[in-house]
């Protein structure tokens, strides 16, 4: 990842293989446009393709103390037509699948508004921190539109599906609290907080198997689209399959000689 210049993000490398992904184009309150998607997506690659030991969590938040994500770029919405209505939309569903692909955990650390495209980002990742001021909210209908980067389908499944028809079909904005109680957000912290308490969380998941906690992610993931039979008969194959790991050796062993694990996620 090293050399490689964004123009619309930041990426870091913190320790232990944590990565900061930053949307950074605030005097657009780093509003998603074509280049922040097709950067979003070289990046969620390259991660994707690294080891445990280079990675081992992501977390996504905005440039700024204003938005996360505002929306995406209306100008460059006003310009579509049919077929590259299309185009946009399967991009942005593209890139936001690409989270749940990824191996490693992915964390939303929101730190102001979250709507349109922005909420469809923070619903992609495997949960939310948000701050205290941060808005949430899918105002789509109001330019004659429809959520097109996965709203309809992870809101419901994040809230259930008669809240999330209530707040796709008035557009209407909720604050973080609000999110809380909704089950849409993880915790609610002041703002100056936020990246303090993501990084904790982070790194009480560094220390556990990092295979176990990505394979805790696929089947959790897998399990939406399979009735409950099937899902479990796919977690019992996920369980089955990390006893081929040395990891499996390092945490049971570890317990029966009353020792901390060291995993190497092998």
């Amino acid at each position: 990842m090293a050399g490689f210049n964004y123009k619309t993000l930041l990426l870091e490398q913190k320790a232990n293989g944590v990565w900061l992904l930053t949307i950074n184009r605030p005097d657009a309150l780093n509003a998603l446009n074509s280049t922040v998607l097709e950067e979003m997506g070289e990046a969620l690659r390259q991660i994707g393709e690294m080891p445990y030991v280079d990675a081992r969590a992501l977390v996504i938040t905005g440039s700024g103390e204003k938005a996360f994500v505002a929306g995406a770029d209306i100008k460059e919405i006003n310009a579509l037509d049919e077929e590259k209505g299309m185009i946009f939309a399967q991009r942005g569903q593209a890139v936001f699948h690409e989270l749940t692909l990824l191996k490693i955990p992915v964390i939303a650390a929101v730190n102001g508004f979250a709507l349109g495209g922005g909420c469809e980002l923070a619903l992609g990742c495997d949960f939310i921190y948000a701050s205290e001021n941060a808005k949430f909210g899918l105002p789509e209908v109001s330019l004659g539109l429809i959520p097109g980067f996965g709203g309809t389908v992870r809101m419901a499944r994040a809230i259930g599906q008669r809240k999330a028809r209530e707040l796709t079909y008035t557009g209407n904005m909720i604050t973080a609290a609000e999110a809380l109680g909704y089950g849409l957000v993880n915790k609610v912290v002041p703002q100056a907080e936020l990246m303090a308490t993501v990084m904790k969380t982070v790194e009480a998941i560094l220390s556990k198997a990092p295979i176990a906690v990505g394979m805790a992610k696929r089947s959790i993931n897998q399990a939406w689209d399979m009735d409950v039979e099937e899902a479990q008969k796919n977690e019992a194959n996920i369980f089955a399959e990390l006893f081929n790991t040395e990891d499996v050796k390092e945490g049971t062993g570890a317990f029966i000689e009353k020792r901390k694990a060291v995993f190497k996620g092998q």
